[in-house]
């Protein structure tokens, strides 16, 4: 059983168990979220694709943790003229664990 939810802009193929990493959520680490956007659910056998999204679908999973990821460095040279920035950027996420798929 698999579903494919959107959230922060973005489509995830989850399952019961999975971890995954989304956009920052507002929410306490062990708290309780749930996910109405569910584009597509499967059974096994049996594939709903919503028009945009499943009617009664959701998926509901447990705030794991509120973080950072590990820092990205932008640079940026233009060679012979002596021009260099280094930059750089950690974006925040929350660790949600994926507890039930329900329809």
């Amino acid at each position: 059983m698999y579903a494919v939810i959107k959230t922060g802009g973005k489509q995830y193929k989850v399952q019961e168990g999975d971890t995954l990493h989304v956009e920052k959520l507002e929410g306490e680490a062990g708290s309780e979220i749930q996910f109405n956007d569910v584009l597509l659910y499967s059974d096994g056998e049996n594939i709903k694709i919503g028009t945009p999204v499943v009617n009664d679908a959701v998926v509901k999973g447990q705030i794991m943790d509120q973080a950072r990821e590990k820092k990205v460095l932008v640079f940026k040279y233009k060679r012979r003229k002596g021009y260099r920035k280094m930059r750089g950027h950690r974006q925040h996420y929350t660790a949600v664990k994926i507890n039930s798929i329900t329809i």
